[in-house]
């Protein structure tokens, strides 16, 4: 079992090989163009209009005044040439940017981020992830990895009940051993870049540290890290902490520039 799941993490190591780099200088894939990853992010978000009632008035400009702000500290155009900002009626703690320019934020997230710095701190995360271009990366993984597991499947003769639950075993090895640390690495990246956003845009940084320990609280239990797509509160909340040295200066240099962000909540 051992050598399969070796042939299968040298299998995406090859195509690691021809790999760009994050904004902090971390390895990453990507396979798809920016076109089509913009496509699937306009996909997504008119679906989630179709599903989801959104809401409008003080609410959405208050939303779209953090979001703007962020926005505008974004280091390239490319992004997108405009983002769209949603308010959605949904109770879960959650928010999302896309590919393309698109932005929601559930008004259940309004209740644990209750300032305009809390709020920040998670919109500037998502749009990190658009930044960083992790959806490319995250498909990308995923092609290369389906693509090694089948050329494996195939070499190895592994056919038939037997083929499908080692299979079976490879893919769960794949997935614990190789998708769910990207994703970790994700968050990870997202959170350092989305308090750098934050503070160039004038938000206080220490709201993160704030918004995650207030989450924690409401959070309940949690896998286990290794087991997860995201760090686990105590390890995002240490991460947090340790970015403080270098995002409470840009903060204070955004002040005395003139960035003060005042976006009233009704």
């Amino acid at each position: 079992m051992r050598w399969i799941q070796g042939m299968a993490v040298g299998a995406l190591s090859l195509a690691l090989a021809a790999c760009s780099s994050s904004p902090t200088g971390r390895q990453q894939l990507t396979l798809v163009s920016d076109q089509q990853l913009n496509q699937m992010g306009a996909q997504t978000f008119e679906q989630y209009q179709q599903e989801l009632p959104t809401v409008g008035g003080a609410t959405l400009s208050y939303v779209q005044c953090v979001s703007n702000a962020i926005v505008a500290e974004l280091p390239s155009s490319d992004l997108a040439p405009s983002w769209q900002v949603k308010v959605f009626d949904d109770p879960s703690a959650n928010a999302f940017a896309l590919p393309g320019g698109y932005i929601g934020v559930n008004t259940g997230l309004l209740d644990i981020a209750s300032t305009q710095d809390q709020l920040a701190a998670v919109i500037g995360h998502e749009v990190s992830h658009v930044l960083a271009r992790h959806a490319n990366e995250r498909v990308s993984t995923q092609q290369a990895t389906q693509l090694g597991l089948s050329v494996i499947q195939t070499a190895a003769g592994l056919q038939g009940p037997q083929g499908d639950t080692l299979m079976g075993a490879l893919g769960a090895g794949a997935q614990f051993g190789i998708l769910l640390p990207f994703s970790r690495s994700h968050e990870s990246e997202a959170d350092t870049l989305g308090i750098q956003l934050m503070a160039d845009a004038g938000f206080d940084p220490r709201a993160s540290v704030t918004l995650w320990e207030k989450m924690s609280q409401a959070g309940g239990s949690q896998p286990p890290a290794w087991m997860s797509t995201h760090p686990s509160n105590s390890q995002r909340i240490a991460g947090l902490k340790a970015s403080m040295n270098e995002a409470v200066p840009r903060f204070e240099q955004a002040r005395r520039a003139g960035k003060t962000p005042s976006c009233g909540r009704s």
